[in-house]
């Protein structure tokens, strides 16, 4: 039986939301002993398991507080991406958007599933008791999902002149990332358009210099041996591929507490790579939730892959045959998984 090639990609912060509460114990069936592990470890620090917080009503200084939030989407994109039928597809290569980048590593075995949750644990948990700097997300695309060019050169003059930093390059967003002062300020000077633009509660000024302190701090944690050669082709936020047979590992050690941390997170570049390099049957976002989904949408658009050139084009394509599999959605998730969910929902 012939396969279909898929590439993978991992959510970051942001994603657990009110709308995914529940959505680990939901799903919770492929990777049962991985989040007990998970579990094990939260109540052996004397902090609430995964699984009790995904029962709890939402509320967003619990849910998006980095000491939780971090460890609480890994395990969301773990359980769905052990669920993924490999008997019918194949995965050709992972990738993931900024904290996504740390499950990547964890999917393709360059780090073992508790070393990358201990990692996770310690990287979301550093600025737990000061966030340094922030991050606003701001709008680039008109209603059709083009790239407003003229808008883009306005933001990023705003950007430089505050002394700003782009964080994350989105599809049609941008996320800028800098000290509480300049965020105010382009949270004033940047065109309104719909609610752009607004900040992200509890983010840090993730992949900025802000963050040097960070990565420094990182480096001493963890040891250069943690890190092995992936076994399946991964994506970074440049849009460098490290492969299985190439990769050095202490290099991507290095990338993955250096430049990740402190520089631009290009996760449309990294998208695109993906795409153009490996010519996947389908993309499949992990979940939890679809947040992604729009700015994945954008870079198809952009690309005019699948002859995908607006919204309505992808919107369509989508209804038909979808190209892009959300596990966050349950009629797609049906599409890959071949577990559904826990009849038992755990209280």
């Amino acid at each position: 039986m012939n396969r279909e090639r898929i590439v993978i990609i991992c959510p970051g912060r942001g994603s657990y939301t009110r709308d995914t509460q529940g959505y680990l114990n939901k799903y919770i069936q492929s990777s049962s002993n991985k989040i007990k592990y998970m579990d094990d470890e939260r109540n052996n620090a004397g902090l609430p398991t995964l699984t009790e917080i995904d029962s709890q009503k939402f509320k967003a200084s619990i849910h998006m507080k980095g000491e939780h939030a971090s460890t609480l989407i890994y395990a969301c994109s773990l359980v769905d991406y052990y669920s993924i039928d490999q008997s019918k597809y194949k995965i050709v290569a992972i990738l993931g958007n900024s904290m996504g980048w740390y499950s990547t590593l964890s999917f393709s075995k360059s780090l073992h599933y508790q070393k990358a949750y201990g990692l996770i644990d310690v990287m979301g948990s550093m600025m737990k008791n000061k966030i340094i700097g922030g991050q606003i997300i701001y709008s680039i695309a008109d209603d059709d999902w083009n790239i407003n060019k003229d808008l883009m050169k306005q933001c990023l003059k705003e950007v430089e002149k505050v002394g700003a930093k782009i964080s994350i390059y989105l599809g049609g967003y941008i996320v800028i990332g800098a000290d509480q002062e300049a965020l105010n300020t382009l949270l004033k000077r940047l065109p309104k358009k719909d609610n752009y633009p607004f900040q992200l509660p509890y983010h840090a000024a993730f992949h900025t210099p802000l963050l040097q302190s960070i990565s420094k701090e990182a480096k001493e944690i963890f040891s250069k041996d943690t890190f092995l050669k992936p076994q399946t082709p991964i994506i970074d936020g440049r849009g460098y591929i490290w492969s299985p047979w190439s990769t050095n590992e202490t290099d991507l050690w290095n990338y993955t507490f250096d430049h990740q941390v402190s520089n631009t997170y290009d996760f449309t570049k990294s998208l695109t790579v993906s795409i153009k390099e490996f010519s996947p049957d389908k993309i499949v976002l992990l979940g939890p939730g679809n947040t992604l989904g729009g700015a994945i949408g954008q870079i198809l658009c952009k690309l005019k892959w699948k002859n995908i050139a607006s919204k309505k084009d992808f919107v369509s394509l989508q209804k038909e045959n979808p190209f892009l599999i959300s596990m966050g959605i349950p009629d797609q998730r049906e599409l890959i998984s071949q577990f559904y969910e826990n009849p038992i929902i755990s209280s």
